[in-house]
């Protein structure tokens, strides 16, 4: 298989200046005061010659680059920027070398789950070699839309939405975060690299829960929320109380029997774990009243 090579043709100027030469002396030729048929014919040879050449004259921007074919044989790839003239009968296939993005419509998708999600990417590639770009694959950058849209599906198979479990250990796309986008970048640049393209970065930018599901899988991460953070509070709860009862048996302020530690945790509790705040009763009486 070819690779890629780079050629730097002659100065463009030096082909203007020859084609410059060839017309003018073709029409000085032609307009002679005293026409002579051999003359018209050379001039004319040679003004058609200089427009011929001119075909051969070519631009190069920075960061773009010309694929020169000759006759169906690959020649080499232009990308010093200039002006340069080579053969006319080269033919000549711009490609940009600038980045580019590619921010994908979110699609509709499976996770690891079966859940349907929306997702879409954004992907700064570029053309890194340019033979792989111009004969590789038919159009370059219609494949590079085409393998995204194949990476996003694959991706959303391998991970879930999310992690409803706080103990599973199990990477979802939602706080996967660097290490899911890095996969996503390694399963870009697999599937690009036939194509001589450079994935410079990718990462998710649209997440959610398609809309026939969003409802219910809002509700479920509320509920996940609400207990997660319930057992925070008890846990918490639970401390406080045994600091407490440790504190007052330490000092002797008080001294408690079994059934009325039993009634100050459950009090307690009560106050630390509830979502409302709680009515204080004022006891004037004993502690056993």
């Amino acid at each position: 298989m070819k690779q890629e090579k780079f050629v730097t043709p002659v100065s463009g100027y030096l082909g203007l200046l020859l084609i410059l030469l060839l017309i003018g002396g073709g029409i000085t030729l032609i307009s002679t005061l005293q026409p002579v048929v051999g003359f018209i014919i050379l001039g004319v040879v040679l003004v058609v010659t200089g427009l011929f050449l001119l075909a051969g004259l070519l631009v190069v921007n920075p960061n773009e680059s010309s694929v020169l074919v000759l006759f169906g044989d690959y020649v080499g790839t232009v990308t010093t920027n200039g002006f340069f003239f080579l053969n006319p009968f080269y033919t000549k296939k711009k490609i940009s070398l600038r980045a580019r993005n590619l921010n994908s419509d979110p699609i509709k998708v499976n996770d690891k789950l079966g859940n349907p999600i929306m997702i879409g990417i954004v992907l700064v590639w570029r053309v890194k070699d340019t033979f792989k770009a111009a004969f590789e694959v038919d159009d370059y950058t219609h494949f590079v839309d085409i393998q995204s849209e194949s990476a996003i599906r694959k991706l959303a198979g391998h991970y879930p939405y999310d992690v409803f479990d706080d103990e599973q250990t199990e990477i979802s796309l939602r706080a996967g975060g660097e290490e899911v986008n890095q996969v996503l970048e390694d399963e870009l640049a697999e599937r690009l690299g036939m194509a001589g393209i450079e994935v410079i970065e990718a990462r998710i930018s649209y997440l959610a829960y398609a809309s026939e599901i969003a409802g219910a899988m809002l509700q479920r991460q509320q509920a996940t929320a609400i207990v997660a953070a319930r057992q925070k509070i008890v846990e918490g709860a639970v401390g406080m109380v045994e600091m407490a009862l440790d504190m007052l048996s330490k000092r002797k302020i008080v001294d408690l029997d079994d059934e009325k530690k039993a009634a100050m945790v459950s009090n307690l509790m009560v106050v630390l774990t509830s979502d409302k705040a709680a009515n204080p009763v004022i006891n004037t009486g004993t502690l056993n009243h």
